[in-house]
């Protein structure tokens, strides 16, 4: 399987021009899809229900979206449906079937200063000729490394307590209204999460998920954690561009998986020629 992560800055390139369709392009060929700062109807993205419009350039049919901020919509768009939302968040689309679906928003900080979002996670389970896989899109706040290591700890908990919490409707005996169209599949143990973590491979957040660096190579990790994806397929951390901070470029998207799948990672690349956001698409093949 493909699996490939994108922040698309709402469709703004790096040209400032506001394209769903280019952004389509550069994804073709795809088969699990995580975005994150996908939007419906703002003024700047010309109030588009960008997840719909999404879906049907890309031509998936099974797709889900999170919401990170949810606001009131002062003024519908003709085209909106009744109850519309403005909405800012992530996103997963698969060509095999989401079997289900929830969406986790992360710990805020308000800010006096720099701009502070309700940043969130998408977590679904997927089907695959393996088994049930469960994917998160991830979306970490921009503002610092003190508000990002809550979210990131709240991520490993939530990894963490996945199997003990269940499917969506977990139990041994039920009303029959319940179960006629069928129990959920159990939660699996293993994951993959995918996006925008706003972090740097040398710092406290990335140490959190893939383990402390030791003095005779590698990371120290552990069965029940993650690896990056990156780092098993032959990169250096301190390796890859996939965005800036003020002009100074930086690796801050990432693909990390269960050490449970590390084995099943095939190759693992940037896209430096997109140019559909300001942010560069990660592919990640695992055999699955």
């Amino acid at each position: 399987m493909k699996f490939v992560t994108y922040n698309i800055q709402f469709g703004r390139g790096r040209d400032g021009r506001f394209d769903l369709a280019r952004i389509a392009t550069e994804l073709d060929g795809a088969d699990l899809i995580a975005l994150q700062e996908v939007e419906r109807y703002w003024q700047r993205s010309a109030m588009q229900d960008q997840p719909l419009e999404l879906a049907r350039l890309l031509g998936f049919s099974h797709w889900v979206y999170g919401a990170g901020v949810d606001l009131h919509l002062e003024q519908s768009p003709p085209h909106a449906p009744a109850g519309a939302r403005r909405q800012f968040g992530n996103m997963l689309l698969s060509r095999t079937p989401i079997l289900y679906s929830r969406n986790h928003l992360l710990p805020k900080y308000a800010s006096n200063g720099p701009m502070s979002v309700q940043r969130s996670a998408l977590e679904a389970v997927i089907d695959t000729d393996s088994g049930p896989v469960r994917v998160v899109s991830v979306h970490l706040t921009h503002l610092s490394a003190q508000t990002r290591l809550p979210q990131v700890d709240y991520l490993l908990r939530s990894h963490s307590n996945a199997c003990r919490e269940g499917a969506p409707i977990a139990c041994g005996e039920i009303s029959a209204e319940w179960v006629d169209e069928g129990l959920p599949v159990a939660m699996p143990r293993e994951a993959v999460l995918l996006g925008d973590f706003n972090m740097e491979a040398d710092s406290e957040e990335y140490q959190r998920i893939c383990g402390p660096p030791s003095a005779y190579g590698g990371r120290i990790g552990n069965p029940e954690g993650f690896v990056d994806a990156w780092v098993a397929g032959g990169h250096a951390e301190s390796e890859g561009v996939t965005a800036d901070i003020r002009g100074r470029p930086v690796r801050i998207d990432y693909c990390f998986v269960s050490a449970a799948l590390a084995s099943r990672i095939g190759g693992v690349s940037i896209d430096a020629d997109a140019c559909g956001s300001d942010h560069q698409p990660v592919w990640m093949e695992m055999a699955l």
